[in-house]
């Protein structure tokens, strides 16, 4: 998937430019009613106080040979020499005075007509030009400076506007001054969901040392955000990196930021919203608020619900408000979706409308008798609602990834499985978030070992047919991207309680791990062999070009292609477990 569909940028500029626009209206109305109050006192007041003057400079009769087209002044002089008029005579003086006072107020209301036509084409020209240099700026500060010069070229005053042309110079300047970043230089990160209150959490239940292992807190999310964003990191796609061709090749591409700055990509796991995460600290879904801004949804202890930046993406969503500098052409992070429990905290995968006992989970089943009227219409009223968030994301800067339907190791399930399991997400996921050319293997699988994917590897082949160009697995070293021809292969490195407790060192380079923990973990995070839960026992620290099947996500939990969550024991068989942190 080449350019991407949206352009988030273009859609925040012209959100901020409406707001400059409306305020810029509400001003002009302002002044209208400003200007017509003094109008009214000029046509009302000033005569009566014209009138009162002459009447008190009058005292002395105007002279009776006076003409009646004789002009205030003079009459004012007669009367200070002494001289007298009769009345007919100052009536007509008053008379002539007047006209020649309404004359010169409608010659003055005609110049201030003109005037005011000429101030209207004027303010208008420079509310427009505001608003095309607040876009611009938008995109410029996003480092989309091909976007600023055609956002003030594409106005129509560009070519008498001096502010206009000196911007799009200092955009292409900008641009001429920055630094080209190849792929192989930019890191990638990945969270599971985030802990909001900790004391849920890690209250010594079964899954709190999974947590503890596998997550990260609020706290500790959004310190690690802010080190990255003082330290210069910006936000990039995958799609940044690289070009997809028509051909179906794939091929690198440059990155261009001012000196200083260093591009990372950030991906978010498993944002489903499983069953067994309810009331342990995390959001229950996400949500669109009044603005049609998405945020997550969170239940109290008091079953009130309250929606907020309770989780990644909406933290990230506020943040980038704050500072665009944060991310690159608006693009954010990638969300792996599996599909088993539905997505995005909605229950939409078929089996809650077929309830097909043969692929229920323990918790499907306790769902479906908790809410008897989940019926096909509120099947189909999740599956809307995740599409109309899933939209929102899309035009704000997320993209999607297959993290597999079912959470499943592609080679341990085998070509037969991999295939099901494809049509399975196909079915039930990307027909509501849309076509993706990126799977992020769960485990931190792979279909290869560290050698590049060749055209006689079947899962490659297969998986290369149904569209995808961009895989990604699980690797701790600081860079690890390969292409062969026709993809693009990344690795990812974890960022996790596990993570940071025991290589606190391998994430050095991001964050000092020290200044973000958090204290309300417990003491120590165990060995993932002294867990006696689900997560897989090959994780490992890799070195460069150890990114194989064998380095596992460290929060991913065997959940197989049926939902249910396994673990391979000593004699290979899988033993299903209760437990899942995926």
């Amino acid at each position: 998937m080449g350019d991407q569909d949206y352009n988030p940028q273009e859609r925040r500029a012209r959100r901020r430019k409406h707001e400059l626009i409306m305020k810029c209206v509400i001003s002009v109305l302002v002044l209208a009613v400003v200007v017509m109050l003094a109008l009214l006192i000029k046509e009302v007041a000033v005569p009566e106080i014209v009138k009162l003057t002459t009447h008190e400079q009058g005292d002395v009769p105007p002279d009776e040979t006076a003409d009646a087209g004789v002009i205030l002044s003079e009459t004012s002089s007669e009367a200070s020499d002494g001289t007298e008029a009769d009345g007919t005579s100052g009536e007509a003086a008053d008379a002539g005075g007047a006209g020649t006072a309404d004359a010169t107020d409608a010659a003055a209301d005609g110049s201030d007509s003109a005037a005011d036509a000429g101030d209207d084409i004027s303010a208008a020209e420079e509310i427009e030009i505001d608003a095309v240099l607040m876009e611009a700026e938008t995109l410029a500060a996003m480092y989309d400076y091909d976007g600023a010069v055609e956002c003030v070229q594409a106005s129509e005053y560009y070519e008498t506007s001096e502010l206009l042309q000196q911007a799009a110079t200092s955009y292409e300047k900008t641009k001429a001054d920055c630094v080209s970043w190849s792929p192989e230089e930019v890191t990638h990160i990945f969270f599971h969901l985030i802990i909001w209150d900790a004391s849920k959490a890690f209250d010594g239940d079964l899954y709190a040392e999974g947590y503890n292992q596998y997550m990260v807190t609020m706290d500790e999310f959004s310190a690690i955000m802010q080190t990255m964003y003082d330290e210069g990191y910006v936000m990039v796609s995958m799609h940044d990196m690289c070009e997809v061709n028509v051909d179906g090749t794939v091929t690198a591409k440059e990155i261009l930021l001012p000196e200083g700055k260093t591009p990372f990509v950030l991906s978010q796991d498993d944002v489903c919203y499983y069953h067994y995460m309810d009331g342990d600290g995390f959001a229950s879904r996400l949500v669109l608020d009044e603005n049609g801004d998405v945020k997550a949804e969170y239940i109290e202890d008091d079953g009130t619900v309250s929606v907020g930046d309770y989780d990644l993406i909406p933290w990230i969503d506020t943040f980038v408000d704050a500072h665009p500098d944060f991310t690159y052409h608006g693009h954010k992070g990638t969300i792996a979706l599996t599909g088993y429990e539905g997505i995005l905290g909605y229950r939409t995968d078929e089996v809650y409308l077929t309830r097909d006992e043969d692929r229920l989970t323990s918790w499907q089943r306790d769902f479906l008798e908790e809410n008897p009227d989940f019926d096909e219409e509120a099947w189909q009223n999740e599956v809307d609602t995740a599409t109309a968030i899933a939209d929102a994301l899309k035009a704000d800067g997320w993209e999607f990834a297959s993290h597999t339907w079912g959470h499943i190791d592609p080679i341990a399930k085998g070509l037969e499985g991999l295939q099901t399991d494809t049509e399975r997400w196909k079915n039930n996921v990307e027909t509501i978030v849309g076509e993706t050319d990126i799977i992020i293997f769960a485990f931190g699988a792979d279909i290869s070992n560290w050698t590049e994917y060749s055209e006689d590897n079947e899962y490659y082949i297969y998986l290369k047919e149904q569209g995808y160009n961009i895989f990604c697995c699980v690797d701790s070293t600081r860079y690890w991207v390969q292409f062969n021809g026709t993809s693009m292969r990344m690795g990812r490195r974890d960022i996790d309680g596990y993570r940071m407790y025991y290589n606190a060192d391998l994430l050095s380079d991001l964050f000092d791990v020290s200044a973000v923990w958090d204290s309300l973990r417990p003491d120590t995070v165990a060995e993932l062999s002294e867990y006696a839960g689900t997560m897989s026992s090959e994780y490992t620290t890799t070195d460069s070009g150890d990114s194989d099947s064998g380095s596992a996500d460290s929060a991913d939990a065997a959940a197989g292609s049926d939902g249910t969550v396994s673990e391979t024991d000593s004699s290979g068989s899988e033993t299903e477990e209760a437990a899942s942190y995926e």
